[in-house]
């Protein structure tokens, strides 16, 4: 795909993801533009003025995905859209159930219509393993997303407009992950966990947008796009991160999973594995792309699920300090 003829809208452009996501997108493939869609106008002015991010392909626009009007005018001449708006933070969704679900549901339905209308040609949705099985309203309203996505290219109809997902785990580093959290309690000597038994995904911030990346590249529309990705021991990330340290057990959290699922035994019927990921085909594909993965890997066995806990991959102590030493030493520089 030649990016340099195309017009990049990303949501949520200032958060972690977007601002690693649009740099990449600069450096290496040359955009005619790109538009970054947030809510927050001290993030913008940070961004563009000591981000490194003022650069002539940038457009900075002031925008909520609440706000249908708003979005429908930022997507005229759009090719591809980028929908990593969310509000994610566990405890606050719980406290705040219609605002998760203003954001999270109904802003991703305006981010749908809004490329309708507007004739974008991909629109690529982040999502997120909570969304499978959810146990809180994070996750539930995550899914509600995922289904709005791979749902809406029926309304698309004969329009060009495909949409797809991408699902993966924790980000190592991202805002509200637990490695800032240890870095800050690695002087005190203590760090908490709240089960000894959990484990997570996780990737890093550069490979998920190198996945995303490859995700639009390919999709047809309808997918869900899945990574194979490392899982690790919380407390072997603990005793990488701060060996010395006392590790504190805190209990478990409401709404907090002991291992987390990327692909579910449901959704397994549909899954088509390949050497670096697995591709989710909706249960209506043949409306769409009439199965177009089912030649490029192989069908999953009945009964699969991709979890924390029984992934294939594993990272021990060496091999977590290893994966998060960059990312620790880019956290303390932006410390200082």
């Amino acid at each position: 795909m030649d990016w340099s003829k195309k017009v990049v809208l990303v949501t949520g452009g200032t958060g972690s993801f977007g601002k690693k996501f649009i740099r990449v997108l600069l450096d290496e493939y040359n955009p005619a533009k790109v538009i970054v869609y947030s809510r927050d106008e001290l993030k913008q002015h940070e961004m563009r003025a000591t981000g490194g991010f003022d650069d002539p392909r940038i457009r900075y626009f002031i925008g909520d995905v609440r706000d249908k009007e708003r979005l429908t005018r930022a997507m005229y001449g759009v090719d591809i859209a980028v929908h990593s708006a969310a509000l994610k933070q566990v405890p606050a969704c719980e406290y705040n159930p219609m605002e998760a679900i203003k954001t999270n549901i109904l802003g991703s339905a305006n981010v749908i219509d809004a490329a309708i209308e507007n004739g974008v040609e991909k629109v690529l949705a982040l999502s997120t393993d909570k969304a499978v099985n959810p146990v809180n309203l994070y996750g539930a309203t995550k899914l509600a997303a995922e289904k709005l996505m791979v749902q809406s290219n029926a309304y698309a109809g004969g329009r060009k407009t495909r949409i797809a997902c991408t699902r993966y785990g924790n980000v190592v580093g991202s805002r509200g992950s637990v490695v800032p959290l240890f870095i800050k309690q690695r002087p005190s000597g203590v760090l908490t966990i709240t089960d000894e038994r959990m484990t997570r995904f996780w990737m890093s911030l550069e490979q998920g947008v190198r996945f995303v990346i490859n995700a639009i590249e390919q999709m047809q529309g309808g997918e869900v796009f899945v990574p194979k990705i490392p899982s690790m021991k919380m407390t072997d990330l603990a005793k990488a991160m701060a060996p010395e340290a006392q590790i504190k057990i805190i209990g478990i959290r409401p709404g907090e999973k002991l291992h987390e699922s990327l692909i579910s035994e449901d959704e397994a019927r549909t899954t088509i594995e390949l050497e670096d990921m697995f591709v989710v085909q909706p249960a209506g594909a043949d409306l769409w792309f009439g199965r177009a993965w089912q030649d490029k890997g192989v069908s999953v066995p009945d009964g699969f699920t991709y979890t924390s806990e029984n992934n294939k991959q594993w990272l021990d102590v060496d091999g977590i300090m290893a994966f998060i030493q960059p990312i620790i030493e880019e956290l303390d520089r932006a410390e200082k």
